[in-house]
């Protein structure tokens, strides 16, 4: 993959799901919305490419609300970057009984990202679930930005997306949605930003159709899924324990021992709330006092670009981390 552009530049794109395709449609039993109750769009997609750089010919299908700081430091890496609008709002409404059933988030995660029925509690169409949206988005951009080379991301019968070179990212509900979909369809990578979760489900130890290898995890220690146990229940299930030890990036220098799981433990000032959203760019990260640049910018780098090939000497399990929260 190559550019050819005559001006060279980074390229920031926004369209709504519906207008790109008229089958998308709004599911209010989820508040998942076409329009938002002040009666402003509610199903924008984001994307952007920086034509300046080497393509690395990956994409990067980011599944949490925009973040153009982290989109600007995909983009200089060498990656295509998405934000798709799709079904994921029904993390509040459904699967609340207690204790809930071990795959009925699970099941939801993944009928939300594929548009396929799995699940009795919702019904998302295929027009609706990530993978459509990601697919009719990369479709609309090939188009409307010639220059960014998006039909490299197609298959060669234009039906669908190449996934062996998606990587699925996300934080929090995202990153649990990224290795959800990951466990079903084979991608180049998942970077899970505070997360995965989902600590009464068991979908985290069936087989993968993405290696186990490629998947990279990040948040911070005092964020509720570690003092829950939730994130290294879900690390372990995935088998990420088998590329290298928990390490901690504040004390340790890139590549971080070749380890798939990266973990921080700067001031928070005891604010489990600024913990949780900590790992990625924004007012929540760490900055250095004197020159005001993010402290983990090699954080980042690492886990979208760290070759997959290349792991950490694998660890025991940890007997203190809490599997079974039945």
């Amino acid at each position: 993959m190559t550019f050819n552009d005559p001006k060279p530049q980074q390229y920031k794109l926004t369209a709504r799901a519906s207008k790109i395709d008229p089958r998308a449609k709004a599911h209010p039993e989820i508040d998942f919305l076409i329009e938002g109750k002040n009666g402003k769009p509610a199903d924008i997609e984001n994307a952007s490419v920086d034509t300046r750089v080497k393509p690395r010919g990956k994409l990067v299908i980011w599944l949490m609300g925009h973040n153009q700081q982290l989109f600007d430091r995909i983009n200089s890496y060498g990656l295509h970057a998405i934000q798709v609008h799709y079904a994921n709002r029904w993390f509040s409404i459904c699967c609340r009984e207690n204790p809930v059933g071990e795959h009925c988030r699970g099941n939801i995660r993944l009928e939300a990202a594929t548009g396929q029925d799995f699940s009795d509690e919702v019904d998302i169409p295929k027009p609706d679930g990530m993978m459509e949206r990601a697919y009719q988005f990369v479709k609309w951009l090939a188009k409307e930005n010639p220059e960014g080379k998006w039909e490299y991301f197609l298959t060669e019968d234009g039906q669908g997306l190449r996934w062996d070179d998606v990587i699925m990212a996300g934080s929090s509900h995202g990153s649990t949605t990224a290795a959800r979909f990951a466990k079903f369809q084979k991608v180049s990578r998942v970077v899970a930003f505070c997360g995965p979760r989902d600590q009464l489900q068991s979908w985290q130890s069936l087989p993968s159709a993405t290696p186990e290898n490629r998947y990279f995890g990040f948040s911070h220690v005092l964020d509720g899924g570690w003092t829950g146990d939730h994130y290294c229940r879900s690390w372990e299930l995935i088998g990420m324990h088998k590329f290298g030890p928990i390490v901690n990036v504040d004390e340790t220098k890139p590549p971080y021992k070749n380890t798939r799981r990266l973990i921080t433990d700067f001031d928070v000032d005891g604010n489990a709330r600024r913990a949780h959203s900590s790992v990625v760019p924004g007012r929540s990260a760490q900055k250095d006092q004197k020159t005001g640049k993010y402290s983990h910018e090699d954080v980042w780098r690492y886990l979208f670009t760290h070759p997959v090939d290349k792991v950490g000497q694998g660890v025991p399990q940890d007997p203190a981390c809490k599997k079974n929260h039945r």
